[in-house]
C-alpha cells in the first residue's frame, strides 16, 4: 500500500470503530500499519493451490530443536 492508502484507511478505520487517535500517536499507527500492510503482501505473494488446506495447529519449533 501506497502511504496516501495506509494514511486514508487508517482515517475510515479509526472513524468507523470511534476511535480517536492523538495526533502524537498517528506516526506509530501509520508506521505499524505500513509494516503490517508489508507483511500481509509476503503472505499473499506466496502461490498456494486450491486443494491446500490451513494447518490444524502451529507449534513453534526452536532453532536448536530444529537441527536434532
Amino acid at each position: 500500500m501506497k502511504p496516501a492508502e495506509i494514511e486514508a484507511y487508517v482515517d475510515a478505520a479509526s472513524a468507523v470503530l470511534g476511535l480517536a487517535l492523538r495526533p502524537e500517536h498517528r506516526p506509530g499507527v501509520l508506521r505499524y500499519f505500513a509494516l503490517a500492510a508489508e507483511q500481509a503482501a509476503l503472505l499473499e505473494a506466496v502461490p498456494l493451490a486450491m486443494h491446500v488446506e490451513p494447518a490444524p495447529s502451529f507449534v513453534p519449533v526452536s532453532p536448536r530443536e530444529r537441527e536434532a
